[in-house]
């Protein structure tokens, strides 16, 4: 019964410490998401992961975003909740294709 109540007990401190070890690690900044973004693609050039199309094209929608955040930060002397949002969403689904492309076995031919 005591060990029970001691695993209840450390179940009890785990599920209220893993939403904040989650939250703290959730928020990036714009400019080390695409950093991380920019090495995922690099990594996958360098390790055949992903192939000379699969690269260009990776890095011409990386480009897009970088265009993108540049308008939205002229328009209104910064980025709004709405725009960062919709950046984050971009980053997560670039981020998304990245890891798609790299684990679909079509890197380069030897």
């Amino acid at each position: 019964m005591k060990k029970f109540s001691l695993m209840i007990a450390g179940l009890a401190v785990a599920a209220t410490s893993l939403p904040v070890a989650a939250s703290a690690q959730a928020w990036q900044s714009i400019n080390a998401r695409q950093a991380r973004l920019e090495q995922r693609i690099d990594q996958g050039v360098r390790s055949g992961s992903l192939n000379r199309r699969e690269a260009v094209r990776l890095r011409t929608q990386f480009r897009d975003l970088q265009v993108l955040e540049r308008q939205y930060r002229r328009s209104g002397g910064g980025l709004s909740v709405g725009e960062r949002r919709d950046l984050d969403r971009r980053f997560d689904a670039l981020s998304a294709r990245i890891k798609v492309q790299k684990n679909d076995r079509q890197g380069r031919r030897w």
